[in-house]
Formats: structure tokens, sequence, C-alpha cells
């Protein structure tokens, strides 16, 4: 794991995370269209600053100059970013930092989430507030960035404080649709179902389509060979390390179009056009892995309760478990 120092953004390697000493700060935000600088970049000025005698943070850009200022100011020593402290380089590296990401964050002591189109003064709790219409909460990397870490502190784009995860889980919970409880830890968001959890990545975007898969390996304790260029290959792979899973979350099937008990109550004939889609060889709910987070929009599921550790698990939607959890629907068929 490569870090900055807070006092001159040297970039330093460490092999263990977890025995920096006075542990490290780590940087969530969204890259600048305009580009962001490289592990190489700064690399390049760190050694060309050693020959003159200055300060490489005085030269290095100035979202990583104001990264270091603000984690020096709160005592740490080190900080992570993921623009310049991955090589992306090397196929190797690039593949463990994919890997490791999620863990990082676990282990980071804070965790800045910099809104750079969020200003000082604005509101998170008024409903047009810039902080909930901030690019950050479409991105699908910040989705583990905002789940993983302990302790997360939102910045403005002046690097003032906005609020703490905790104090803020009321807007980020409404913006988000993730339960204030996953937000304040009341609850282990290990225990939400798999449905739930993609329902989360649903409608968040990445630069690369790969990364629709990438991104959400921590949020389930997968691990996987990283390879761009798969294209949506990478969402299969996903879901087929999540169905080897030693307890298999059925939820995982609980995706795209659902029928409730209105369903029983139309003619045959608009049952037939329902279901007539299925017989096209190319439907995609033919196939029993969805094709993206976003099929699992809405997938909000309960599990039955009581049931020993053995016994098939059947998911229920909101609705069927606060008005009768005695019924045996399904929450999804399986296409076949």
């Amino acid at each position: 794991m490569w870090l900055l120092s807070t006092a001159d953004a040297d970039l330093r390697f460490f092999s263990d995370p977890g025995a920096v000493p006075g542990g490290y700060a780590i940087i969530s935000h969204t890259w600048s269209p305009k580009g962001e600088q490289s592990f190489q970049e700064v690399h390049a000025i760190g050694v060309k600053c050693k020959e003159t005698g200055r300060n490489p943070r005085d030269y290095v850009d100035r979202k990583i100059r104001d990264s270091c200022l603000v984690a020096e100011r709160d005592g740490y020593a080190w900080v992570w970013m993921d623009t310049c402290c991955i090589n992306k380089e090397s196929s190797t590296e690039l593949s463990e930092a994919i890997n490791s990401m999620f863990s990082w964050y676990v282990l980071s002591e804070v965790c800045y989430a910099y809104l750079e189109d969020v200003h000082e003064g604005d509101d998170p709790r008024e409903e047009d507030s810039e902080f909930r219409r901030s690019r950050w909460h479409t991105r699908g990397w910040t989705l583990q960035e905002l789940l993983a870490p302990a302790f997360v502190v939102f910045l403005s784009a002046e690097w003032k404080a906005i609020g703490t995860k905790h104090d803020l889980s009321g807007p980020l919970s409404e913006r988000t649709s993730i339960s204030e409880g996953y937000l304040t830890r009341a609850r282990r968001f290990f225990g939400a179902s798999i449905a739930e959890r993609m329902s989360w990545a649903a409608g968040r975007e990445t630069t690369r389509i790969e990364d629709e898969a990438y991104c959400l390996l921590g949020l389930f304790s997968i691990n996987m060979p990283i390879m761009y260029g798969e294209g949506r290959q990478a969402f299969q792979r996903l879901q087929q390390e999540l169905a080897k899973l030693q307890h298999l979350d059925t939820t995982l099937f609980a995706w795209g179009s659902r029928h409730d008990d209105d369903c029983e109550k139309l003619p045959p004939e608009d049952l037939t056009e329902i279901w007539s889609g299925f017989h096209e060889v190319n439907h995609p709910e033919r196939f029993l892995f969805a094709t993206s987070p976003s099929d699992f929009s809405g997938s909000t599921t309960y599990y039955t309760p009581g049931l020993s550790s053995t016994a098939v698990l059947q998911p229920y939607l909101a609705w069927q478990w606060s008005e009768d959890v005695s019924r045996s629907h399904l929450l999804f068929l399986l296409r076949c």
C-alpha cells in the first residue's frame, strides 16, 4: 500500500496497512473530467524536489496538497488517495489495490469525503441542497467509501467540515436509500441481503463498465481477478462467485421485473402478454443472473425468521413482511 507523507507528499510503501505508525487518513472524492495527477507524476515531482531541496507538497496539484494539509492538521502523518497512490501501470498492483481497497478504507482512522460541488454554508438537510445533489452520490466507487470506514467526515469545496456520516445519516439515507442503521453502524450492513446491497449500487455510474462489478467486491467480501476489457462479463463473474458461497443467499436472483398479487387479478390475456417475452431466446430476464446492479433497483428484502443455518432462505418483499409474514409468495421466479 502506497501512502503520501502529509508533510511533503512523498510516496512511501507499507506492506502492512494495519501497522502504519499513527494510522492513516484516506480520501474519497470524484475524479475531475480534466484528469488527476498519477502515481508516476507525483513520484517524478518528489524525485525532482529532492534534487533541489524543495518540498514536493508545494508542487503537486491542489487536491493532493489540500488533502495532505487537512490530514496533517488533524494529526495524521500519512494519507491515501486513489489517483496517486496506485501504480496503475502495473496490472499486478492495480489488481491487488482493487481487491484490497475496501479493507484499506476499513482500516483507515478517518475518511475525508471531499465534495467539490458543495460549498460552505450549504444545509444538507434541505431537500434541494447541494449536498444531496452532489455528484459524489452518483458514483459507483463512493458506495464502499461511504460504508467501509467507521468515521467519515464530509468536506466542502473549501475543505471545511460539513458533518460526519453519523451526523448526516438522515439526509444520507434519504439520498442513497441505505437504512440509517447501516450508516450509524447500529446494524451491520453485511447482514443486508445481496439484493438489498445490490440495490444501493443501482443507478450509480462508473467510467469503466467492469467497475460496476469491481467496485462491489469488498461490499460482498469477494476477491477475483481483475480483467479490464471483459465488459459486463465482470458483473456475471461477481454473481457466479456469490452463488458459490457456502450459505447461498437466494435474493441473488431477486432482480428484474416484480409482480405482486395484482397479477393474480389480471385477466388471462394480460398475463399472457406479461410473460410472452420470456419465450424469446435473448430476453434478458430468461437468464439466471442480472446484467448490472441497476436490475436490482428498489430491492428491499427480508428473510423468513427463525430458520436454521441449513434451511433454504425464502426472501419476501417489504410489504409481504409487514402485511402477512406467513404468506409463501416468492420475491422472484426462476426464469427457465
